[in-house]
């Protein structure tokens, strides 16, 4: 059996060399194994076989007729048309009517193996056109060939596989990946395949065997036994994922000892009794106790700070850092972008001048003698504090002792980039990854599974929550009412339009149409622009002067959704709405409310929304809460197209699982991957060698599972 689970595809009957390469690149099944995990998406019932004369009778209110079976013979076969019109035709009839069979792909081989004196059955989705029905690539087999069968029995329900348009010019259908599962079980015979959970952990959760569930979900006899087997491969994918990343996480802690903070030091203390000009929320104080804790506990922190735009995130990193600084060491704090590692540096520095802390920023654009200033002090330990981009990963930025590294909106930095702060200490420092993306419980889970997760789920007490309101472009009026009258009283706005992926150029000139008619509608303010094809040189210099009043309005791209920070903006205009995601939307809306005054963000779309389109404008303007919309988002979008879980490869892997439909799966399995680690943490007990070595099978794939780190 451990033969033919690894044997090379093309060594199945009907399969050859040619077929494998398709099955390879096409589908990534490249032996017997592959195939069996690579699942059917639903189940067609072929016990039935129509008339084609019942086909009206099935159609549906859409018009449309679903998959059906039916028995008769094949006449009339020709090729039409030339180019990429050429097809394949032929006559399907039974003793009550005829279809069109059209074929566009593989048409040299369905054309030999067509027989006009043959019973056939058929297996497709009839279409109806100038009231004739048609079926392009029907699948067809000979009506007294051998049945699929299965321990003996004839299937009822058969799988359906998605193919590809390659895979029909080899006529590699569903049908045909049908047949190779049904061989495989047919060589397998009495022996099964071998299962990667214990007995004991199967009886736990409710589980059927590994062998059955891959039969069931193949070849069943009938839909019952479909949820139980989905429920098994479900649960299979999810806590081997949980399994790994915790295992990886406690194998980190334990071979990485922390640095201790064992005080609580003057300069924080001061900062705390003197300094802050405000009560922290008590989200705040939790997450500083949570924080604190692990700073004694000698091992290295890793820890995710989840909180919404404007929370108080950067008053939790200083904290952070200050105990770092009073246990002797040095701190750092990592932004993606020049104009956010700026601001960090502004706000922090202000911050700490009462207490002689020395800081300085480091980008790109620090050269010469002040940068040679830096690095020497740093190096020497004189610079308690650095701020900087990527430059502070380069080679030659050396500390003396790095006690605690803060990295904001992490996922934007690569996986490689954020494994070089580690290495800037003979010890790693203890890490505090920020962001104010918030992200779903289960995303969480995975694609940050190995961190701990704190949460700042309050607002600062003053901030009202920002108004939002969906207007169609037709009635533009109202805005213009808006801005004229938050301009009157001293306030600032942002008018951003979508960067349009298809045409970069085309987003350019909607930008300077934008501006044009902003200019002509108020000729009497001061308007800016700004877009991610300017120079750096020249947005750091626009977004200055909007910082220092002396732009009423800036109209912009997307480069002002993370991190800018201009308190006395007031109006968040985004143009064109329905271009931008849950969070995109949710991450603009976010520059403004960072004052006391009433804040608005306006959202305008067309008249003509599509429904999932509609569905995001409403949730914007029911809540301003990041979690629920995250979830929303999650739910709408999916996981594979979340900002920052694509490159962990995690997604790639999940071929069954779906993280918005099964995440109460996905907490059973992470519990009983947690029971695992703490029952057997040695991995030494027997009855789980099989779960282990499936792990280490996993880990010898391509997936980089430290990336999540």
């Amino acid at each position: 059996m451990y033969h033919l689970l690894d044997q090379r595809l093309q060594y199945l009957p009907g399969v050859g060399p040619n077929r494998a390469l398709t099955l390879a690149s096409e589908l990534d099944i490249h032996t017997v194994k592959d195939l069996l995990f690579h699942f059917p998406y639903r189940y067609i019932d072929r016990s039935t076989i129509y008339t084609v004369s019942q086909l009206p009778e099935l159609r549906a209110e859409d018009g449309g007729v679903p998959y059906v079976q039916l028995k008769g013979r094949i006449s009339d076969v020709s090729e039409e048309g030339v180019g990429r019109s050429h097809r394949l035709e032929a006559l399907f009839s039974d003793d009550t009517g005829s279809v069109r069979l059209v074929w566009f792909a593989g048409i040299s081989y369905i054309k030999k193996s067509l027989r006009k004196d043959a019973d056939y059955l058929l297996l497709g989705k009839p279409a109806l056109f100038n009231l004739t029905y048609s079926i392009t690539h029907p699948e067809l087999e000979l009506a007294n060939g051998q049945s699929s069968m299965v321990n003996g029995q004839s299937l009822r329900m058969h799988p359906v596989y998605h193919t590809t348009e390659r895979m029909k010019r080899q006529n590699i259908n569903s049908r045909f990946i049908e047949k190779l599962v049904v061989e495989v079980f047919r060589q397998l015979g009495t022996e099964r395949v071998a299962d990667t959970l214990s007995d004991e952990m199967r009886l736990q959760y409710n589980l059927i065997p590994l062998h059955d569930a891959l039969r069931r979900v193949h070849l069943p006899a009938n839909m019952q036994e479909v949820p139980m087997a989905q429920y098994r491969l479900k649960f299979e994918e999810l806590f081997f994922l949980q399994l790994s990343i915790l295992s990886f996480a406690r194998k980190r802690n334990g071979k990485y000892r922390g640095f201790i903070f064992s005080k609580v030091g003057e300069l924080f203390r001061r900062f705390y009794s003197e300094v802050l000009p405000f009560q922290l929320t008590d989200a705040q104080k939790r997450v500083m106790q949570e924080i604190r804790n692990d700073l004694v506990s000698g091992q290295q922190m890793n820890r995710l700070l989840q909180g919404d735009v404007g929370s108080g995130k950067t008053v939790v990193a200083l904290m952070t850092m200050l105990l770092a600084i009073d246990n002797g060491f040095q701190a750092c704090i990592m932004a993606p972008t020049e104009i956010l590692a700026e601001q960090h540096y502004a706000t922090i520095s202000r911050m700490l001048a009462p207490l002689g802390v020395t800081i300085e920023l480091l980008t790109g654009v620090v050269k010469g003698k002040r940068r040679t200033k830096i690095l020497t002090d740093l190096g020497s330990g004189d610079l308690k504090v650095i701020v900087g981009t990527h430059a502070l990963l380069e080679d030659n930025v050396q500390f003396r002792n790095l006690g605690c590294a803060i990295i904001d909106e992490q996922h934007r930095f690569g996986v490689e980039q954020r494994s070089k702060l580690w290495r800037k200490n003979t010890n790693p420092p203890h890490i505090l990854v920020m962001t104010a993306t918030p992200i779903p419980r289960t995303l969480a889970m995975t694609v940050y599974g190995d961190l701990d997760v704190s949460i700042i789920d309050q607002l600062p007490p003053g901030r009202k929550p920002i108004k939002t309101v969906h207007i169609y472009e037709q009635r533009q009026e109202h805005l213009e009412q808006l801005i004229r009258r938050e301009v009157a009283d001293g306030h600032q706005v942002y008018v951003v339009y979508p960067l349009i992926k298809e045409s970069e150029k085309m987003d350019l000139r909607d930008l300077e149409q934008g501006f044009s008619e902003l200019c002509d509608t108020f000729p009497d303010l001061r308007i800016g622009k700004l877009h991610g094809k300017m120079r750096d040189q020249d947005k750091n210099e626009i977004m200055q002067l909007f910082l220092d009043r002396k732009l009423d309005i800036l109209v912009s791209t997307t480069v002002i959704e993370v991190g800018v920070d201009v308190p006395n903006a007031s109006v968040m205009a985004i143009i064109n709405a329905d271009r931008f995601g849950l969070a995109q939307l949710h991450q603009l809306r976010g520059r403004v409310g960072r004052g006391a005054e009433q804040s608005w963000c306006v959202l305008v779309t067309d008249y003509k929304l599509a429904d999932t389109t509609r569905k995001r404008m409403e949730i914007m303007v029911s809540t301003t809460d990041g979690f629920v919309i995250a979830e929303e988002d999650l739910r709408l979008r999916g996981p594979g197209d979340i900002e920052g879980t694509q490159q962990s490869g995690l997604f790639l892997n999940l071929k069954m699982a779906n993280l918005v439909r099964d995440n109460a799966i996905l907490e059973t399995a992470r519990e009983a991957a947690i029971h695992l680690l703490d029952s057997d943490p040695e991995r030494s007990h027997p009855d789980n060698a099989p779960t282990w070595q499936h792990l280490t099978q996993l880990r010898d794939t391509p997936v980089d599972w430290s990336s999540i780190s």
